[in-house]
């Protein structure tokens, strides 16, 4: 789990920090609140730099609709939470307080794990900019009291994004996770219709409780998933999309899905499902150009139900969250 550690170790002090983070898919098909993964492209990043005003403040929260207030943000409240972690190893900031400046790359309330990437990077670079060499499960922690207070206390954003890759949550109290191998030939049609859908209310559909025949199902495509992944048997991992716990509760805060889901399946795909709570979908597939077909007949079902969309051609991303100087 440690892979990416050189990603965020202290290279002596600096005045200035930027650390990235990828967004990704949170509850990667069958895997709610258990399986996710990073994917290329969009990122947010997160500027953190030494004040004298004290505590932490932001600078530019990233856009319009995020909050400026640094208990409310993700970003600070996933560097706040490292500043504590650092005071209990004894570190102390070196100067008075952290500005925070956040450049969101990715969409607001899209379902691409944009809460967790802007709380991941905030960890991240607040770990770079003091010097405290945080471990992974450490800066999970940090990012996951960030991500409860916005989107509940769940890692399989935070995890990815952090770690890269495909992660498994084994488990939350304590915290321990998984990297799964991504499977080689794997292309991801990433399709975000103009239409928002907050974790919160996505989460309120959810049910509380599942029959016995749904949960062994449920956990039968789980496994199914780590197998195929470390098999590379793509056709079982596309077979093994098969939510019947999550997809079927948001169908209906979710217009134009499920004629988009009909139409990758006849454009080649092996498997689609909600990309985290909605209302973005992701469609699997094995090449370049299937993917291109793919987004093409999902754009156009989108359409057909007076939905504009955003579409990206992904890859899993193995790298996860990078610090660079500012």
């Amino acid at each position: 789990m440690m892979s990416n550690a050189r990603h965020w170790q202290s290279r002596g002090e600096r005045s200035r920090v930027t650390a990235s983070a990828p967004g990704g898919i949170g509850n990667f098909g069958p895997g709610l609140d258990v399986l996710g993964c990073a994917l290329t492209g969009a990122r947010d990043e997160v500027t953190a730099e030494w004040t004298r005003q004290p505590g932490l403040s932001i600078i530019d929260a990233g856009h319009p609709q995020l909050p400026t207030d640094p208990s409310k943000n993700t970003a600070t409240i996933a560097a706040n939470a490292v500043i504590r972690a650092a005071a209990a190893r004894g570190v102390r900031l070196s100067q008075h307080g952290i500005a925070i400046t956040i450049k969101k790359g990715l969409a607001l309330s899209g379902g691409q794990g944009g809460s967790a990437a802007s709380a991941v990077a905030g960890a991240v670079a607040a770990n770079a900019l003091i010097g405290c060499d945080l471990s992974a499960n450490e800066l999970l922690a940090c990012a996951l009291v960030a991500e409860e207070a916005v989107a509940g206390r769940h890692l399989d954003n935070i995890a990815p994004s952090l770690l890269g890759g495909i992660v498994l949550i084994r488990s939350l109290d304590p915290i321990d996770v998984a990297q799964i191998p991504s499977p080689a030939g794997l292309h991801i049609v990433l399709v975000t219709p103009a239409h928002q859908l907050t974790t919160a209310r996505a989460r309120g559909v959810l049910p509380a409780e599942v029959a016995r025949s749904i949960a062994v199902h449920q956990m039968a495509q789980v496994a199914a998933v780590v197998a195929a992944c470390h098999s590379g048997d793509l056709a079982l991992l596309g077979r093994a999309m098969d939510d019947r716990i999550a997809e079927p509760a948001r169908i209906q805060l979710l217009p134009g899905f499920v004629d988009a889901k009909r139409a990758a399946l006849d454009a080649g795909a092996l498997g689609v499902s909600i990309s985290g709570a909605g209302p973005t979908s992701f469609a699997l597939c094995t090449a370049p150009s299937i993917a291109a077909t793919i987004a093409q007949a999902m754009r156009d079902a989108y359409a057909r139900a007076a939905l504009d969309c955003a579409i990206r051609l992904c890859e899993i991303d193995a790298v996860g969250a990078i610090v660079k100087d500012a």
